[in-house]
């Protein structure tokens, strides 16, 4: 008698086999260790300019929008939010998950080199 045949001569017992897994399925599905909030680290990469007494007009238009510019090009940005304030702009950009922040923290440098032609020559850093 081979393994399957034993299964389809004795209709009761694989009923109640089944039954059996079923119901430990159910009681056991409960105990399933799920997070409904995950802990993911998104890469994120944070770029802070000062230009002590500017406004944050000027901020805006002659610090950060090159540099959004060039940040735009980098491949796997998700986001690109600016802030700016007297003297200060803080650019946070967001990258999808798949992107490793160790392979995009070079291509924001080379961002920030090329966008440093059209800041202004008294920039300090």
């Amino acid at each position: 008698m081979s393994f399957s045949e034993r299964f389809i001569r004795k209709p009761i017992m694989t009923t109640l086999i089944m039954t059996a897994i079923f119901i430990f399925g159910l009681a056991t599905y409960n105990r399933l260790p799920i997070s409904d909030l995950p802990s993911v680290d998104y890469p994120v990469i944070l770029v802070t300019v000062s230009y002590p007494g500017a406004s944050p007009l000027t901020m805006a238009s002659t610090v950060a929008s090159p540099l959004e510019n060039e940040f735009m090009e980098i491949p796997g940005l998700q986001s690109v939010i600016s802030q700016n304030t007297d003297g200060a702009s803080q650019i946070i950009l967001t990258f999808d998950l798949e992107k490793n922040i160790d392979l995009a923290a070079p291509d924001v440098q080379a961002a920030i080199s090329r966008a440093a032609r059209n800041l202004p020559s008294d920039l300090p850093e």
